[in-house]
């Protein structure tokens, strides 16, 4: 039997990663524009950092919840 507190955390989760991949995406506009021989302006560089650390935290949680619930599903 499925547990809903289970179910409740995965779709938790994957809305997680889903808003940081959100994010990402809203950059692309900002990283497809850089100068390939120009500078990148520290700010960039800053929100560039923080949403991937946020996407990549969201990914890894999702991940580890799903491999906790194929484990207990074999």
């Amino acid at each position: 039997m499925a547990n809903s507190n289970e179910i409740a955390a995965l779709k938790a989760s994957y809305r997680g990663a889903l808003s940081t991949a959100a994010t990402l995406q809203s950059m692309q506009a900002k990283v497809e524009s850089l100068d390939p021989a120009g500078e990148i302006g520290g700010d960039t560089l800053e929100d560039l950092a923080r949403v991937s650390v946020a996407h990549a935290i969201a990914s890894a949680a999702l991940r580890g919840l799903l491999e906790t619930m194929i484990a207990r599903s074999q």
